[in-house]
């Protein structure tokens, strides 16, 4: 029977779920296959109103569709929900969700350090390729690379994307303002780009595409600028700019 309390239950749970959503699926690889929930659940509804109807062949043929599709979910769904039980106990996520600012004390030695190299390298037409993860799916990365997990300094960064070093190729992953890995290979993007764009945007443009993170890339060719953000590049030729994008990427939680 209808009332305000069940209202209220239903519209309580609406808000928690798009919460749920916007904290860990939106702009994430997982965020097509949510797509399929929403088919599911209209499987399972078909499937009741089938049997409401006596239609009782063709509705036990959808629910045993459905409850099979539902358990090959927790296959389908495992490095995801992986990912939400190492968010669930990371109270930067918590602060994503609901938008709680972090303190106004921060130490940005992380950031001048990103910032001066990325200068410098951009001056000397040094090609390189930076992901800034706030919490990584390596689902999505054909190889992670080798591990690093050190303190975020130019002189690293320099070092790792000279061009005589084994690792210059691939993308260095910050995660949690350490630099976590160096030579990682990202998946390439197979939309079509300008012939201007070598392998380096097109790994970083196609990780965008199937993940939350940015990807910051060094032209070798021209010492370009760009950001890769949700499948689109945006360049910066003002290194103030991209301090300030930088600096809302890195202290976002």
């Amino acid at each position: 029977m209808f009332n305000w309390v069940n209202l209220a239950q239903i519209l309580a749970i609406v808000i928690i779920l798009l919460l749920f959503y916007r904290g860990f699926i939106k702009n994430t690889a997982s965020e097509r296959l949510v797509r399929g929930l929403f088919g599911l659940a209209l499987l399972w509804a078909l499937s009741f109103v089938l049997l409401w109807a006596h239609l009782d062949l063709l509705g036990t043929f959808f629910h045993w569709a459905a409850l099979f599709l539902s358990i090959s979910l927790i296959v389908v769904f495992q490095p995801e929900l992986r990912k939400f039980m190492a968010l669930m106990g990371n109270v930067g996520g918590w602060r994503r969700i609901f938008r709680i600012p972090a303190s106004d004390r921060r130490d940005t030695s992380a950031l001048d350090a990103i910032v001066s190299s990325v200068e410098y390298m951009s001056a000397k037409h040094t090609g390189a390729l930076i992901v800034f993860s706030s919490s990584l799916d390596e689902s999505v990365i054909d190889k992670p690379g080798v591990v690093v997990d050190a303190r975020i300094s130019s002189e690293l960064l320099l070092t790792i994307f000279f061009n005589k070093t084994p690792l210059h190729d691939g993308a260095v992953i910050i995660e949690k303002n350490r630099i976590a890995y160096a030579g990682a290979i990202l998946p390439l993007s197979k939309n079509n780009l300008n012939w201007k764009y070598g392998t380096r945007h097109r790994a970083a443009l196609g990780f965008s595409e199937v993940s939350s993170s940015i990807v910051l890339v060094v032209s070798e060719e021209s010492g370009d600028i760009s950001i890769a953000e949700k499948g689109k590049f945006t360049k910066y030729d003002d290194m103030k700019k991209l301090r300030a994008k930088l600096e809302r990427v890195l202290y976002k939680d």
